[in-house]
């Protein structure tokens, strides 16, 4: 079964009091630096839950903005090294039992930090509740073969042992937990909106004057640069509309998966690589500097890629960016449902310029979903205040009283 999270409501009697005792949860992360995992945290302050981090990190330790249990290094796609990770971590926290202890639920992002919060759980000898976040179902897990099998079992195992599961897509609801995990969850759909405590600024002045068609369109790639096939497609775009379109791309590329990311752009002039961003404080600028939002992915083809909502929908929706996504997918889904953007078929490396020149001849459309993206209420695109609230919530009412 699954739910969507109700509004806190602040005179729901005993289930308020119940909510209202706790004060902490300890947030088990896979990487301290990632900008959503600092969405989240702020999420859950932005509902007046206190947060203590129990973080893996993918680089050097840093200052937080939130007090923080640093459980060591891992590395992007080193799985072996992974296990080691879990084991490793588990012992550090368990070492920090009395801030553990503290937490009223354990809210763990990912299987493998899911993993490291039930053992550090265990060997501090607690028997705190704890919530299963995933945002990414990853392609080992949809495997037909022993890994992903004995993998899927593992997730079973301490899905079944969960107070909830967050999904910020009911596609991942749809398409992966109700086959391989039926009845062993009660889960929330928090999608991936902006964090309603930071500052993102005024949306776009609706009255604003449009871009002059003679210039260059720009199409921005925005966020965690990890899908080869999309920087393909995007350079393709740029090679067979020259100068008469322009790619911004703003963000960390993943190396991991696409290790020869500077080459290939490299002397292509109407393609420009912008590096890493601070956010929010910098995406008002990026957002105005593009007039499409390219918010395709195919790093998990077939799968997580088409189950996902990524966060750059709603980045770009916010400031009145229409997106343009890979047709039959749950962000197409979403986008023809408000009728704010475009969808290309397969082949994407003939439609998509074919799309994109249509748009270069005659940006009406462009301006038609851009309207239609300001006439949305902001909640559309940041997150109300209560849903993470509602959901610790539930995890702290006991089972038999849940309505």
């Amino acid at each position: 079964m699954w739910r969507l999270p109700r509004p806190w409501a602040p005179h729901s009697g005993l289930r308020f009091a119940a909510v209202t005792a706790m004060t902490r949860i300890a947030f088990f992360g896979h990487n301290a630096s990632d900008t959503a995992v600092g969405r989240r945290v702020q999420a859950f302050r932005d509902d007046g839950v206190e947060v203590v981090g129990f973080m893996m990190r993918r680089g050097p330790d840093a200052p937080r903005g939130w007090e923080n249990i640093d459980l060591g290094a891992t590395a992007d796609a080193a799985y072996l090294q992974r296990i080691r990770a879990i084991l490793c971590g588990a012992r550090i926290a368990a070492r920090a039992r009395e801030k553990l202890a503290a937490a009223d639920v354990i809210v763990a992002r990912n299987l493998d930090m899911l993993a490291t919060a039930f053992l550090a759980r265990r060997l501090a000898g607690l028997a705190t509740p704890v919530i299963y976040e995933c945002l990414d179902v990853h392609r080992v897990l949809t495997r037909n073969d022993p890994v992903g099998f004995i993998l899927r079992r593992i997730e079973g195992f301490l899905l079944a042992r969960c107070r909830g599961l967050i999904v910020s897509s009911p596609g991942f609801l749809k398409n992966y937990f109700e086959i391989r995990h039926r009845g062993r969850y009660t889960a929330s759909v928090i999608e991936n909106r902006l964090a309603s405590g930071s500052d993102y600024g005024p949306r776009p002045d609706k009255s604003a004057a449009p871009r002059s068609a003679e210039t260059p369109l720009r199409v921005g790639w925005v966020g965690v640069l990890r899908c080869a096939r999309s920087l393909d497609l995007l350079i393709n775009l740029a090679r067979e509309l020259g100068p008469r379109v322009r790619v911004e791309m703003h963000g960390r590329p993943a190396l991991t998966e696409v290790p020869d990311f500077h080459e290939k752009i490299a002397g292509l002039a109407n393609m420009s690589y912008h590096g890493p961003y601070q956010s929010p404080a910098d995406l008002a600028g990026i957002y105005a500097g593009i007039d499409l939002l390219w918010a395709g992915d195919f790093m998990e083809a077939g799968y997580n890629s088409v189950w996902l909502l990524p966060n750059r929908l709603y980045e770009g929706g916010y400031y009145a960016v229409p997106p343009i996504a890979p047709a039959d997918t749950q962000t197409a889904a979403w986008i023809a449902d408000k009728g704010v953007g475009f969808s290309a078929p397969e082949d994407l490396a003939v439609t998509l310029p074919r799309l994109t020149q249509h748009l270069v001849d005659d940006r009406t459309p462009i301006l038609e979903r851009r309207a239609r993206l300001l006439a949305l209420p902001t909640a559309t695109f940041v997150q109300q205040l209560g849903a993470h609230r509602a959901v610790i919530e539930a995890a702290l009412t006991p089972r038999g009283a849940r309505r």
